[in-house]
């Protein structure tokens, strides 16, 4: 019995990918007239990432170690029931010429219902991971979108766009350090100069779904 990756969450996931590139492209195009009209009206403009504040504020990197414990617990027991089937099924193999034929049908539907349960256990895992991180995550976009309004005001920003929805934002306007300083209650209350962001790392997505256990 071997292993593959959740290609039907995969799916899933470049389905959403797909569809958010386009949402994404659409908005780029009415975020460009804007940006062109409020530079023509000098307002002042930033960017944030959104994505990346959540993740690396302090509730967000508490939140990734919270889902990585739950799923490591939960793919070390769908790996261990896995390998289990796998030795009962080598079992039934070895005595398919020693065992009636009966005793031998017995075996292997005990065996399919054990499978068959492991798979549904997989997905009930699986929509537990989604709905923890939901829970976990959702209030930490709330803050974040408050440190945004905050930092807003602070520097005295007209527009302030999430980084996804542009084609292209120049460093220097970047303010996602300083919105993930104002959700930790690090930033000082006076307003300060913006400089350079620092490379953005890969952005965390959705938890990962525990491996799909695979009929033999």
């Amino acid at each position: 019995m071997q292993s593959f990756s959740p290609t039907a969450v995969r799916l899933v996931c470049s389905i959403r990918a797909a569809s958010a590139a386009a949402i994404g492209l659409a908005l780029s195009f009415a975020l460009l007239l804007t940006s062109q009209t409020a530079a023509a009206q000098g307002m002042k403009l930033g960017v944030v990432d959104v994505q990346r504040a959540v993740m690396q504020s302090e509730d967000g990197l508490r939140a990734q170690a919270t889902l990585k414990k739950l799923f490591d617990s939960r793919q070390q027991e769908l790996t261990k029931r896995q390998a289990d089937l796998q030795k009962q099924k080598d079992d039934i193999d070895r005595q398919k010429n020693v065992l009636s034929q009966q005793a031998l049908q017995k075996k292997a539907d005990e065996w399919q219902k054990q499978m068959v349960e492991l798979q549904s256990t997989f997905v009930e895992y699986n929509k537990e991971l989604e709905k923890k991180q939901k829970e976990l995550t959702d209030p930490i976009f709330e803050r974040v979108i408050a440190a945004i309004k905050r930092v807003a005001g602070l520097d005295s920003y007209d527009i302030i766009v999430d980084r996804a929805t542009v084609a292209f934002a120049r460093t220097d306007i970047d303010l996602t350090d300083r919105v993930v300083q104002m959700a930790n209650g690090t930033l000082s209350a006076a307003p300060g100069p913006v400089g350079p962001a620092a490379p953005a790392p890969h952005a965390a997505g959705p938890a990962p779904a525990p491996a799909t256990p695979a009929k033999p």
